[in-house]
């Protein structure tokens, strides 16, 4: 049944009053809508423009832009597949296509009834324990046929999520092996009395000492960040700290882990910050896939409250004033590029920002803002209890302390680990059972695809750094299908700013397809090539500066394995220029010999 014009003013009345008037409550507004009418109308979105003092225009661009916001109905169950490589592996397109098959729609499309829309989504942060998906928002783990044929049945029956089997959501942690953060004791409170007795100012040097750098990826210095920020506030720019859990990298999910099991110090990592900085609010920008946690840790920051570790005057210290806000994403990769997060926050596309000025300075509202991760507050969090020299004393001279690894792929037990850094890639594979492995993503996509030759690498920052995410790949698996994957995923997610990025992605995507089926040339290889140097140096931001890194780093790899897959002839056309045509023919109804076009090489 469709929402009449009235339902539509009284509902999306009823959620704006829920939010301060103001750009920063767009999207949380948005989602809100979306969840209620299952879309966002144009009707909403003037109605919210009314009440936000925003044009449609920017309205409407926020609601395109996230893959979870819809301007055209969605069903009643919206069901998304994971389409990362993981699942892949696991024979998630197989089981898609039998799920499709099953409620009898076609992917991407709501079923006739309006009861049902299935689709295929980015990775879901599940990659150890897929297929998985997502309904209505929801996390679906191990899914398989007969998980699928349970679903359908309750789909179908049209009963509630909220009565579905609590076992069709069930989350596992799957830690493997623990480390100097993983088992550490921690009692809320504990690190933020010791930063409190010691001083905003020796807690800082603690920091220093210990050579945290940012778990991200990037590997900034956390103290030099923090210092950056404070230098930085003013009664005129007061500062913020933003807890970045958008962990959209495919292959990663270990923030997924610390936020269901290590909140409270998350959080006193957060507080500690805002101690060192003067800020007092902070963000915890929670990735749309992590929906399953979002009432979780809404109770965890209320628990907060009542122990008066979060709110006014905290533990009693007169002007120290701090809370955090969950702010839950909306479906975009991009989103976990700092700046691109800040602009979601502030109730706008998450488009990346020019550089300088960067966060610290000008970030959140253009006030001084820190934004780290959510395994780098965690580490925070210990250090401020412990001291620096606890944390200095594990890794490597460049490398300080522990990384949290996301492993999965053809391993036996994926899952976390935890390591000091220096740890060879051939332990780590030993450990988690992928000892066959012919080869190694590391970091994701945007990392570096590792041969079996080089398995003697060390995580570090020296020599593999990484977000955290670990692929392993056994010998039997298609190398050019693992790099389609990834380049498809790029070209999907690109936020379409910049035009090397942009056009760039989808050329790469297209050429590799065309490589991949068989009709590519020696010439398609040399193209792809310079596409992938294009793209790589004139993007504007990181997903683009880092999208052909599949292609170039499998290439320096294996360059036989895109050989074998090439025709002998010189040139094929990458498209079919008469074929392109073929809607203008219809529209205009003719089918003669000049409406036809040959291609043909010079």
């Amino acid at each position: 049944m469709h929402a009449t014009d009235t339902d539509i003013t009284r509902m999306t009345g009823a959620i704006l009053a829920r939010y301060p008037a103001r750009a920063t409550s767009l999207l949380p507004i948005l989602r809100d809508i979306q969840t209620e009418l299952r879309h966002v109308p144009r009707q909403a979105m003037c109605q919210v423009g009314a009440a936000l003092n925003l044009p449609l225009t920017q309205i409407q661009g926020v609601t395109e832009f996230y893959a979870f916001l819809s301007t055209e109905p969605v069903g009643r169950y919206d069901i998304r597949l994971s389409d990362s490589i993981s699942d892949h592996l696991l024979g998630s397109r197989e089981l898609g296509g039998y799920f499709a098959e099953r409620l009898g729609v076609q992917p991407g499309l709501t079923r006739a009834d309006g009861l049902v829309r299935f689709d295929y989504t980015a990775c879901t942060g599940l990659c150890d324990q897929g297929p998985a998906g997502l309904v209505n928002g929801y996390a679906l783990s191990r899914l398989d046929r007969n998980r699928v044929d349970q679903i359908v049945e309750l789909v179908n029956g049209e009963i509630p999520l909220t009565d579905w089997p609590q076992t069709l959501f069930a989350v596992e942690d799957n830690i493997r092996q623990a480390g100097l953060l993983l088992n550490d004791t921690f009692s809320p409170g504990a690190a933020l009395a010791q930063s409190l007795a010691r001083g905003a100012t020796a807690t800082l040097e603690e920091m220093t000492r210990s050579g945290l750098r940012g778990r991200g990826g990037a590997g900034y210095t956390t103290a030099m960040k923090w210092q950056f920020c404070r230098e930085a506030t003013t009664p005129a720019a007061p500062s913020y700290v933003v807890c970045n859990a958008d962990e959209g990298e495919p292959g990663t999910f270990k923030d997924r882990v610390l936020l269901n099991r290590h909140a409270h110090r998350v959080f006193e990592g957060m507080t500690v910050c805002a101690l060192i900085t003067g800020a007092r609010q902070g963000f915890l920008y929670l990735r749309g896939e992590y929906l399953h946690l979002y009432q979780p840790l809404q109770a965890v920051l209320e628990a907060r409250r009542q122990a008066g570790l979060l709110g006014c005057n905290l533990r009693g210290q007169s002007g120290f004033d701090f809370d955090i806000h969950l702010f839950l994403g909306a479906g975009a990769y991009i989103c976990g590029e700092e700046s691109a997060l800040i602009e979601s926050l502030e109730g706008k596309r998450g488009v990346p920002r020019n550089r300088p000025p960067y966060p610290v300075t000008h970030g959140y509202l253009g006030c001084p803002t820190v934004v780290n991760n959510v395994e780098t507050f965690v580490a925070a969090a210990s250090i401020a209890l412990h001291g620096g020299d606890w944390f200095a004393a594990v890794g490597t001279a460049k490398s300080r302390g522990t990384k949290l690894l996301s492993i999965s792929g053809d391993c036996e037990r994926p899952g976390i680990y935890e390591y000091p850094f220096g740890v060879s890639l051939a332990t780590i594979l030993a450990d988690c059972g992928g000892e066959t492995a012919f080869g190694v993503q590391v970091g994701g996509p945007s990392g570096s695809f590792i041969a079996r030759r080089e398995f003697e690498r060390r995580i570090a920052y020296e020599d593999l750094a990484t977000g955290g995410s670990l692929m392993v790949f056994g010998p039997e698996r298609d190398l050019l299908a693992i790099v389609r994957n990834f380049t498809a995923f790029f070209a999907h997610e690109s936020c379409g700013f910049c035009t090397p990025c942009r056009v760039g992605t989808s050329l790469l995507k297209n050429t590799l397809d065309k490589i991949c089926t068989g009709h590519g040339t020696p010439y398609d290889l040399v193209e792809l090539t310079d596409i992938a140097r294009q793209v790589q140096t004139a993007s504007h931001c990181g997903l683009g500066q880092t999208a052909a890194n599949p292609i170039l780093t499998t290439l320096e790899c294996y360059p036989e394995r895109y050989q074998a897959r090439l025709k002998a002839i010189r040139f094929e056309p990458g498209f079919d220029l008469d074929g392109s045509l073929a809607q203008a023919r219809a529209l205009t109804g003719r089918d003669d010999a000049q409406a036809h076009l040959a291609q043909v090489e010079d």
